[in-house]
């Protein structure tokens, strides 16, 4: 069954509802609207019974790009109270993902960035194909981190490298290495064997993977982990509201060259690194 979303497209697949991002052509960028819809087939799918496992994946050839920058730039947000509803908004969703009660699924091909690399790492596993590629770039231009998850699954050094240097290109090789990641698998494997992973969840009693999901989280959540992340939270609607001049100059350049651009102006700003 195909539902009539716009951004994002929902299939019954048995006990299984995969959940695609569906703006191939933006690389499936998060838009204002695709985070209304996902969190409406979320309230869905958790009030069917008979889903019993979640697939979230990309169309097209990407995961996602992260938040979308050019509707940021069309909407002009400034200040505390703009940016407060936004970022909720954000946060809520990409957390929905950690707290649904049934067991969801990253599928992940090619780009998985900033918030959508948030998104993956809240879900309870992450599948990738060999080219897919993960990263945290939002303080190269300027922006904040929505959703601080990393810290709490790769440890404060190896988060503080990724989101400190703003690592865009992290192999699903490596990532899974990081344990960032599940498996790795070929491209033309991704869909079947993410497909297989939920309908062998979905073969369990839902109740004993619901409460074991809740008793795995609640390792991290004992460690204050929620109030970690809420906290994290603040500390980006401080930065967001009061305006990076890195973020200010690179949304002028956006706006007056476009945003290819101004992801040159970002990147042209960093001295190459070794390997």
């Amino acid at each position: 069954m195909t539902t009539p979303f716009t951004t994002i497209a929902v299939e019954t697949l048995g006990a299984v509802t995969r959940l695609t991002l569906a703006r191939p052509e933006r690389a499936n960028a998060l838009n204002a609207q695709m985070l209304t819809e996902i969190g409406a087939a979320l309230d869905a799918i958790e009030r069917d019974a008979g889903v019993r496992a979640v697939i979230v994946t990309g169309a097209g050839a990407a995961f996602s790009s992260g938040f979308d920058l050019r509707e940021q730039m069309e909407r002009r947000p400034s200040g505390l109270a703009d940016w407060q509803p936004l970022l909720r908004k954000d946060f809520d969703t990409i957390m929905r993902f950690w707290h649904f009660p049934r067991p969801t699924i990253a599928a992940v091909r090619g780009p998985c960035l900033a918030g959508a690399c948030e998104l993956a790492l809240a879900c309870d596993m992450t599948i990738a194909t060999e080219d897919a590629f993960f990263g945290e770039p939002e303080l190269k231009f300027g922006a904040g981190i929505v959703a601080m998850i990393l810290p709490w699954l790769v440890g404060p050094k190896i988060a503080k490298e990724i989101i400190l240097l703003g690592e865009d290109r992290i192999p699903a090789a490596r990532a899974r290495e990081l344990g960032m990641v599940n498996r790795v698998v070929p491209a033309d494997k991704l869909d079947a064997t993410a497909l297989a992973i939920a309908n062998h969840l979905a073969a369990i009693d839902p109740n004993l993977v619901r409460e074991s999901k809740r008793a795995i989280n609640r390792a991290y959540e004992a460690r204050n982990m929620l109030a970690a992340l809420e906290e994290a939270l603040a500390i980006d609607l401080a930065v967001e509201g009061a305006g990076s001049p890195d973020k200010v100059q690179f949304m002028e350049i956006a706006r007056r060259d476009g945003l290819r651009a101004a992801l040159a102006w970002r990147d042209a700003r960093f001295p190459a690194r070794p390997e």
